[in-house]
């Protein structure tokens, strides 16, 4: 898939501008048998996963060669999900972010496939309110890009709207890019050159390399 390769570029090429990259395959991925991709607690039920993000800056943090206030974090889709999870959350260790596509508000999507005639459909709804980046929002102190093709058949566009309008709410510095007429795994070649070009050029200016 396409989707990976390209994110792997785009992290070699941080890496040939000077920036110290790690890669995190926090649970939900693949590789390490279904205890690991299907963690409890995960997604919508907790986003227990992004402990394992935290993880990777904290350890950042011990490195003697990584400046620990110029942490940036970029990542597509679930990975937009994590970078928004992380600014939201902790915007006291990430200084800068970059979010392509993410989920936002889980509580949206659980309305369009949970019956309401659940008995704890209410409580299903707070609870993915509260595992969403959303709910964080009044600490959300860092710097972002947010980029989104407006024919986004995976994640709705309307997920990076709403984003924004709280953002700007909350005097959160913001800059968007929107792709016309994209879908999720961008269409056109330019696109995604496009995207991981700001993306190094956002984080030049929000963080810098010496």
């Amino acid at each position: 898939m396409y989707y990976y390769p390209n994110s792997y570029a785009e992290n070699q090429y941080l890496a040939s501008r000077g920036y110290v990259v790690l890669s995190v395959n926090y649970r939900l991925g693949s590789m390490y048998e279904r205890a690991f991709r299907e963690a409890p607690n995960s997604g919508w039920r907790g986003s227990f996963e992004y402990k394992d993000v935290l993880a990777g800056a904290k350890y950042l943090q011990t490195l003697s060669y990584v400046d620990p206030k110029r942490l940036g974090i970029w990542g597509g889709s679930y990975g937009g999900l994590m970078t928004a999870l992380a600014l939201s959350r902790n915007s006291d260790v990430f200084a800068a972010g970059v979010d392509f596509h993410g989920v936002h508000d889980w509580s949206v999507l659980v309305r369009r496939t949970a019956p309401d005639t659940a008995p704890d459909y209410k409580e299903a709804l707070k609870l993915a309110y509260d595992s969403s980046p959303v709910a964080s929002v009044a600490t959300w102190k860092s710097p972002v890009l947010l980029m989104h093709g407006d024919d986004d058949r995976n994640v709705p566009f309307q997920q990076t709207t709403d984003l924004a309008q709280r953002l700007r709410e909350n005097h959160v510095p913001l800059e968007e890019i929107i792709f016309p007429d994209e879908i999720h795994d961008f269409l056109l070649w330019k696109t995604w050159i496009r995207g991981y070009k700001a993306t190094a050029d956002f984080f030049n200016r929000k963080l810098g390399v010496p």
